[in-house]
C-alpha cells in the first residue's frame, strides 16, 4: 500500500536528493528499490562519492583512469571484494587419513631411505603441515658412503587405495660437508600452481620442503653418513612459515580428486 501511494504522489526530486546525501550505503540500496524516480537519485555520482572515498579509497582512485564508471559501481566492487576476502574456506574434501607419503634418499641409484607411510600415522604438529620421520632399520639401513654425498631426493603423496600421486619433491641435493657430528640439510622446490587454466611455468607461491637430519658414522673401516630423521612440510614463500593442514590438504585435493562438480 505504502509502495502504491508513493507511486501516486511521487516525491520531490529536490526532496529525493537532500534524503539521499544522508543515508547509509545499505538504506540507499534499499531506497534505490522503491522506484525509477528513486533509483535514479539514489544512484547519483556526487550521492555515493563520499562514501567510496570514506570506505575504498583505493577503488576511488580508479575514477580518473575511467571516468565513465560510476561511484556507486566502484563501492559495490570493494563490497563484494571485502566479503570474498573475509569468506571462510570450505573445508578441505581430503584428510590425513586418506594419503600415503612416499619418501626415498638414494645415491647412485640405489635406495638408502625408503618410507611409505599413511600421513596419520607420522609424527606432526596438529596446526601446520608439517611431519617428522624418525629413520630407523624398517626404512633400509640410511647409510651414506662419505665419498658420495650428492643424493637423489623424492617424495610423492598417494591417495590411499593407489588412486592418485603427485608428485612434491624430484630433485638432487647435495649433503653439506661440516665436520661437526650431527648435520642437517635443508631443501626446497617450488610446487605448481594449482589453477587449472595457469601457465605451466606459474608457481604457487608455496614450496615443499624436506630437511635431512644426519650424523656421520663408521662402520666397516669407513666413514658415511647415518640419516637419523627425515622432515616434510610445505612452505608460504612470501614469509617461509608452514601452511595449516587444511591449507595443505585444500592444495593437494587439486591433484589428486577428481574436479568437483559445479
Amino acid at each position: 500500500m505504502g509502495a502504491k501511494k508513493i507511486m501516486e504522489n511521487p516525491t520531490p526530486w529536490e526532496a529525493l536528493l537532500l534524503v539521499a546525501q544522508y543515508l547509509d550505503p545499505k538504506s540507499l540500496a534499499i531506497a534505490s528499490c522503491v522506484s525509477k524516480s528513486w533509483s535514479l537519485a539514489m544512484s547519483l555520482d556526487h550521492v555515493w562519492q563520499a562514501l567510496c572515498s570514506s570506505y575504498y579509497p583505493s577503488l576511488f582512485n580508479l575514477k580518473i583512469s575511467n571516468p565513465s564508471v560510476p561511484y556507486h559501481r566502484l563501492f559495490a566492487l570493494g563490497f563484494t571484494a571485502s566479503k570474498r576476502r573475509l569468506k571462510t574456506p570450505s573445508k578441505p574434501r581430503l584428510s590425513l587419513d586418506s594419503l600415503i607419503f612416499a619418501i626415498e634418499l638414494s645415491t647412485c641409484g640405489a635406495p638408502a631411505v625408503i618410507i611409505t607411510e599413511p600421513a596419520v600415522n607420522i609424527q606432526g604438529n596438529d596446526q601446520v603441515f608439517k611431519f617428522d620421520v624418525d629413520v630407523n632399520r624398517d626404512f633400509f639401513p640410511g647409510i651414506f658412503d662419505g665419498s658420495q654425498q650428492e643424493i637423489n631426493i623424492t617424495w610423492n603423496v598417494v591417495l590411499k587405495g593407489w588412486e592418485a600421486a603427485f608428485s612434491m619433491m624430484d630433485c638432487k641435493c647435495k649433503l653439506s660437508s661440516c665436520n661437526t657430528a650431527a648435520v642437517a640439510g635443508w631443501f626446497s622446490e617450488e610446487l605448481p600452481s594449482p589453477g587449472c587454466c595457469t601457465g605451466g611455468d606459474m608457481g604457487s607461491g608455496i614450496v615443499a620442503d624436506v630437511k635431512v637430519g644426519y650424523c656421520r658414522k663408521r662402520w666397516e673401516s669407513k666413514k658415511g653418513l647415518k640419516v637419523e630423521k627425515v622432515s616434510v612440510g610445505m612452505l608460504r614463500c612470501v614469509d617461509w612459515r608452514y601452511v595449516s593442514i587444511d591449507d595443505g590438504l585444500r592444495y593437494l585435493q587439486h591433484f589428486l580428486l577428481l574436479p568437483c562438480s559445479k
